[in-house]
């Protein structure tokens, strides 16, 4: 990216946040398919009008393996932790008051009618034996029965993109990375969001994704050195200080634990010895 281009984004950027954090917000619709209360609005600052998701705390169901009160904040620490990495996968979130008390506010990202970003597919379960080298393609991630009793497999593209967003869910220890929260946005041509990380940076391990075909392959050179990146920046920088204010001092230790864990194991962690490596439903 041009210095430029990097000027202007960061520009962009400071804008939709103060937009987000402080213009008018008014909600006018609900996703009903959420858990959690998920509210759809706007906010307006000065003439600029931006769409919004926005999850109050009031809204939050109890879990038994989350302390109470703490998705929304767990929300915000995922874009400050997807920011330091370079990566942008979580949209712009913030934390702000709106008409039921605090909550997450973030950008709504517009997705084509037909939200097929050809990311997910059920594959025939031969597939590997493609003559169009499909197993290069795509990799497997669980075995399925489709509607009329033939035999899949569900997929994820072996795409770059996605392969970030397996090591970003691996740092916060994500929950629930369906595949319906993984987004290709209008307005950004090509740039895969992940969305939805309320169940994330708990003490312990609960890593449940669709994204497992990348598992054991190396780290990489990028990868490698945004975990090192990230691992300084907890410790003495900026990223630790923010970290701090939205989560406990046991869970940023436990952030830092996984990071130098990856590091040392080189590798992206699998599902072996996980009692539930999927999230469900999956999509």
């Amino acid at each position: 990216m041009e210095s430029g281009e990097s000027v202007a984004q960061e520009v962009d950027l400071a804008h939709v946040t103060r937009v987000l954090t402080t213009g008018e917000m008014a909600i006018t619709g609900r996703l009903t398919n959420a858990s959690n209360a998920t509210l759809y609005g706007t906010v307006t600052l000065d003439g600029v009008t931006l769409e919004c998701v926005h999850k109050p705390v009031a809204g939050e169901r109890p879990l038994w393996d989350f302390p109470n009160g703490t998705l929304a904040a767990r929300e915000v620490a995922a874009y400050e932790l997807s920011q330091a990495t370079g990566w942008r996968i979580v949209p712009p979130t913030v934390m702000r008051e709106g008409p039921w008390g605090p909550g997450m506010c973030q950008l709504w990202i517009d997705t084509p009618d037909d939200d097929d970003h050809e990311l997910l597919a059920l594959l025939p379960e031969d597939f590997d034996q493609d003559p169009d080298d499909a197993a290069a393609r795509w990799r497997p991630v669980l075995s399925v029965e489709l509607g009329d009793g033939r035999p899949a497999v569900l997929a994820h593209k072996a795409d770059e993109r996605l392969r970030r967003i397996a090591a970003f869910d691996a740092v916060v220890n994500n929950a629930d990375r369906k595949g319906g929260h993984l987004l290709v946005g209008t307005a950004d041509p090509g740039h895969v969001y992940g969305i939805d990380h309320g169940l994330t940076f708990n003490v312990d391990d609960k890593l449940r994704t669709l994204l497992w075909g990348f598992s054991d392959e190396p780290l990489g050179d990028e990868v490698r050195e945004v975990l090192e990146r990230l691992d300084g920046a907890i410790a003495s920088g900026e990223l630790g200080g923010r970290l701090a204010e939205l989560l406990d001092a046991g869970e940023v230790a436990a952030t830092r634990e996984r990071i130098r864990e990856l590091l040392r194991t080189d590798r992206i962690p699998g599902p072996e010895g996980r009692r539930r490596p999927v999230p469900w439903p999956p999509f």
